[in-house]
């Protein structure tokens, strides 16, 4: 896969995540965070199935065999950053409203490369850090964050945010190496899925007419963003590496403004405006120099 289209996968899967925040946040009306995560991820595993026998399974021997226990134990270890991330998430909306969730789920975009610095020792390159500042800028005015009071569930997103970083980190070492992107969806789908559910089986009640009733959102939060996206992320960061990656994501932001503008009709304010361009310049800034360098130094 050429960068190019690493890059294009990355802008897909980001879209749909942008346009889930709204799903997440109605699908809970009836159901708790346990339930609509275990039924989400459920739904996104089965609609991987019959990619990954259709595309991949007939690869799968050749390319897990290379080191089959460090396949498995990175796999499990992403499903698990997955859903801590995923469900401090979900939980958090139960006890702060979307635009400090917004907000703070951004905070994983300069974790990921201060985590990669200190846990693996790589240098990054330089103009990720005036993109990361661009980028919380930015979440700070598309947010309207200046108006929100800081609540105890934001205490939530910020921890949910450092396993999403881990996530990030972790998808780009197993690819690295095994390139299987649709069984590590399958498996990390499928992890998410189980682990919410105990926790709904304990804390919360499974009635069938409230999922019934949230259909929609659970289809489009399971299929497209539980399943598609983060395979979609996965193969996006074959060609680029985690701290680029995240900043990339951070257009969630900029994807959910222009959603909850379209769908639910808010008013996007000039603030907003300057958040999307902010963070647009970030993308930009940590894609563009690196290449310009490179092609500079080649000449």
């Amino acid at each position: 896969m050429s960068k190019s289209l690493s890059i294009f996968s990355a802008l897909i899967c980001t879209f749909i995540w942008g346009t889930t925040f709204i799903a997440q946040d109605t699908g809970m009306k009836v159901i708790g965070p346990y339930v609509f995560n275990g039924v989400r991820f459920f739904v996104g595993f089965l609609a991987l199935v019959p990619f990954y026998l259709l595309l991949e399974k007939k690869n799968t021997h050749k390319v897990v065999s290379k080191n089959r226990t460090k396949f498995f134990y990175l796999s499990i270890l992403i499903g698990f950053f997955l859903f801590l991330g995923t469900v401090f998430q979900q939980v958090a909306l139960l006890y702060t409203d979307v635009a400090n969730a917004a907000f703070f789920t951004i905070f994983y975009v300069p974790m990921v490369p201060i985590i990669v610095f200190f846990l693996f020792k790589k240098n990054i390159h330089w103009s990720v850090w005036p993109s990361v500042i661009l980028c919380v800028i930015g979440g700070y005015l598309l947010t309207n964050f200046y108006d929100a009071t800081v609540r105890l569930g934001d205490t939530l997103v910020i921890i949910g945010a450092i396993f999403w970083s881990l996530h990030i980190i972790f998808i780009g070492k197993i690819i690295e190496e095994f390139n299987a992107p649709i069984l590590i969806g399958l498996i990390q789908t499928l992890i998410v899925s189980a682990c919410s559910i105990i926790l709904a089986l304990i804390f919360e009640d499974f009635i069938l007419k409230n999922i019934l009733d949230q259909k929609i959102q659970i289809l489009y939060a399971g299929i497209l963003s539980g399943g598609i996206a983060f395979v979609l992320q996965i193969y996006a960061q074959k060609n680029i590496s985690p701290a680029p990656a995240a900043i990339i994501f951070s257009l969630e932001g900029v994807f959910a403004t222009i959603a909850a503008w379209i769908l639910l009709s808010q008013i996007l304010n000039l603030n907003n405006i300057l958040g999307c361009g902010f963070i647009l310049a970030g993308v930009l800034i940590s894609q563009l120099l690196p290449e310009m360098e490179t092609t500079k130094y080649k000449q």
